[in-house]
Formats: C-alpha cells, sequence, structure tokens
C-alpha cells in the first residue's frame, strides 16, 4: 500500500515554469531521502534534485541549478519541484523516488539506500 504519485506535469514554452508534486501514501516522508530524476528518450535517467530527510542538505544537476528548486513539506507528505526558466533540454518523464539512509549527493547519484519507492512518472515537455 506504500506508493509516490508524481503530478504537475504538462506543456510548457522554453523559459516558462512548472511545479512537480510527489505525494506519499501509507508511509511517512519525515526520515527519508527525496530524489527527482528524469529520463529522456534515448538517454539515461539522471538524478535531478535531491534532499536529506532532516533538510540538511541538498543536490542539484549542475545543467539545473538556480533554475529548479526541491523543498518537502512533511505535514502534507508531500515534496516538490519547483522549475524556472526551463529549457527543451529538461523535457522528459520525471519520477519522485524516496530511500533511506542515504545522503542527497549519493542517492541523486544512483546509490541505494536501505529501501524505498518509486513513482509511476509525469511527462514534462518544453516546445515552442
Amino acid at each position: 500500500q506504500e506508493r509516490l504519485v508524481e503530478s504537475g506535469g504538462g506543456l510548457v514554452q522554453p523559459g516558462g515554469s512548472l511545479t512537480l508534486s510527489c505525494t506519499a501514501s501509507g508511509f511517512s516522508l519525515k526520515l527519508y531521502t527525496i530524489g527527482w530524476f528524469r529520463q529522456a528518450p534515448g538517454k539515461e535517467r539522471e538524478g535531478v534534485s535531491c534532499i536529506t530527510g532532516s533538510d540538511t542538505s541538498t543536490y542539484y544537476l549542475d545543467s539545473v541549478r538556480g533554475r529548479f528548486t526541491i523543498s518537502r513539506d512533511i505535514a502534507q507528505n508531500t515534496a516538490y519541484l519547483r522549475m524556472n526558466s526551463l529549457e527543451p533540454e529538461d523535457t522528459a518523464v520525471y519520477y519522485c523516488a524516496v530511500d533511506r539512509a542515504i545522503v542527497a549527493s549519493y542517492f541523486c547519484r544512483g546509490y541505494e539506500g536501505v529501501g524505498g519507492y518509486w513513482g509511476q512518472g509525469t511527462q514534462v515537455t518544453v516546445s515552442s
């Protein structure tokens, strides 16, 4: 019954903004490291942004630094990814994921913790 559900994807023009949401059910996000990942057609999945369960550290992919912001609302059991100044290269399916006992930078680089969950993904398309 534990699951993550992403929402907020869609079609936007270059330079536009979009906010993705990730809501957890069946468990609490309190002690989990949270990550946003993306995969474009023909490309390998990459970690976009991650944050530790204690909010003590964050990680951003170099290509999104200064444009994207990760946040969490424990009371709402929801994580967010605010994306500004979107570029065509940001087009991908975006996934929310969580794991335990791992710091943000390592989770975004593909390392695994002691156990977590993945959402189903939401499509983001940046095109004029």
